[in-house]
Parts: structure tokens; C-alpha cells; sequence
């Protein structure tokens, strides 16, 4: 698989502020992060709250980490680091982003986290991260911010591997853009059909959650004591996801 290119001026960050709220951009009107200035480790947009819900099947991990493929503004990152006691594996292309997460978004230093300045493609290929992070989470973007810049079958077969045994793959899709099929298509192909989508969010965003491992069987009333759970401990909107994904059950039961 070959490496992306080197940074040009088009993947300079760049920043925006309103309401006490900044953004990340590559120079364009996109939005590739966002930080609350008052509350760092709040997860401000919406979508990136979803990239969340595998909490509601794998509770997150102690002797194993989670990863991060694509750092953006380090919401995810600031918020696993204050809320999970896991370690974070993070892969993101281009250093500019690191340093401007570290200068504007406060993301801190950690002995927890491990930060990849590689190719996220590159990365989940190697064999020495072959079940390393039983969750990991996609978000790989680039300044047209459209659809995913890794989004092949090899690509997510990668990942299934980067999972182990068991585990579940969060992906952010835009579930306006052409490639949304394609990568639905690939994640099935390459998760034996075990993916489920929550419903797309007002930016046009779509979470897509994929599962390696034991096959799973569960009752609504697992999935929403789970989700409440999850709500008083991390202060998530697990229910709101767990009525979404149910309506993917079979005869009262969810299976993945």
C-alpha cells in the first residue's frame, strides 16, 4: 500500500473560533475538529460523541489500547485519555496536525498515549500491530473533507486484524458523497456483513460500526441497561443510540 504524499500548503491548519468554541481546517470552510475552550475533553460535535458508541458492546480496554486513526483536533483523544484508563495508539499523516493540537487544543502530554506520525494505511498493514487495539476509530480526512482518504477492502481487512480476536471498528462516513457506498461495500466485504449503521447527523456525517470476533445476540433490554450505564458514567447519549441501532433487530434481537 503506498504512502500518501508529503504536506503540501493545502494540509496547513488552520484555525476558527465562535461562541467560545474553536475549529480545526485545511484551509478550507470544512470543519476537521472542534474544541470547547471552557470544557477541553467535551466531545463538541456530534459525530464524533457516535464514534463513541462501541462503548455500548466493549467496555474499553485495560491491557490492550485504543487507536486513533486520525487525530484532528484530538477530541477523541483528550476525551479517551480523561475518561478511559486505556492506553491510545494514534496515527495521524502529517506532524503540522500534532503540533497544532498540542499548541491550540490543549492536548497534553501522556505516558498513555503513543502518537504515529505514518500513513494510517501503513500502520494497520503491519504485522506488529496485528491485534493491538481491540477498538479503534477512523476518521481520516483530508482538506476536501468528503469522503475517506483509506477506504479499500485491504484497508479495512487491516484493521480487522489491528482488532484480534474480538472487536469493534468505529468509521466516520460522509453519507452524502459518492464514495458512502463503496465503503459500506468494503466493510461488509471485509467484516463477513457484521457492520451497522446509526443514523446520519445533521453535518451528513454517518458512524459506521463493524465487528470481529464471536458473533453477538443481544436483547433490547441489554442494549439499553448498557446504555444507561454508559450515560451516568461518561455522560454520553448511549440511549439515544441504542433506540437507533435497534431498529436493526430481528424478532426483538440485535444481531452482529
Amino acid at each position: 500500500m503506498p504512502s500518501r504524499r508529503t504536506p503540501t500548503e493545502q494540509d496547513q491548519p488552520t484555525l476558527s473560533e465562535a461562541d467560545g468554541v474553536r475549529y480545526l481546517h485545511f484551509n478550507t470552510e470544512w470543519v476537521q475538529g472542534a474544541m470547547r475552550i471552557a470544557d477541553p475533553s467535551a466531545l463538541v460535535l456530534e459525530y464524533t460523541a457516535q464514534m463513541m458508541a462501541w462503548l455500548l458492546f466493549l467496555a474499553p480496554p485495560r491491557e490492550a489500547s485504543i487507536g486513533l486513526l486520525g487525530l484532528g483536533a484530538g477530541s477523541l483523544a483528550r476525551f479517551c485519555l480523561k475518561q478511559t484508563r486505556s492506553d491510545l495508539e494514534v496515527v495521524e499523516w502529517n506532524p503540522r496536525v500534532t503540533a497544532v493540537c498540542q499548541s491550540f487544543f490543549r492536548l497534553p502530554p501522556s505516558p498513555r498515549m503513543r502518537i504515529h506520525h505514518t500513513d494510517a494505511g501503513l500502520w494497520v498493514a503491519d504485522p506488529l500491530n496485528a491485534g493491538k487495539c481491540p477498538v479503534l476509530m477512523a476518521d481520516l480526512y483530508d482538506a476536501q473533507a468528503r469522503g475517506p482518504v483509506r477506504d479499500s477492502v485491504a484497508f479495512y481487512r487491516a484493521c480487522r486484524r489491528v482488532l484480534g480476536e474480538a472487536g469493534v471498528l468505529a468509521v466516520n462516513l460522509f453519507g452524502r458523497h459518492e464514495s458512502f457506498s463503496r465503503n459500506i461495500d468494503n466493510l461488509c466485504t471485509a467484516f463477513d456483513d457484521r457492520v451497522i449503521l446509526l443514523p446520519e447527523i445533521d453535518q451528513g456525517n454517518q458512524i459506521v460500526l463493524a465487528f470481529s470476533g464471536p458473533p453477538l445476540a443481544v436483547t433490547p433490554a441489554q442494549l439499553l441497561e448498557r446504555a444507561e450505564q454508559i450515560e451516568a458514567e461518561y455522560g454520553l447519549p448511549a440511549r439515544r443510540w441504542a433506540r437507533a441501532l435497534l431498529g436493526h433487530a430481528v424478532q426483538g434481537v440485535l444481531y452482529l
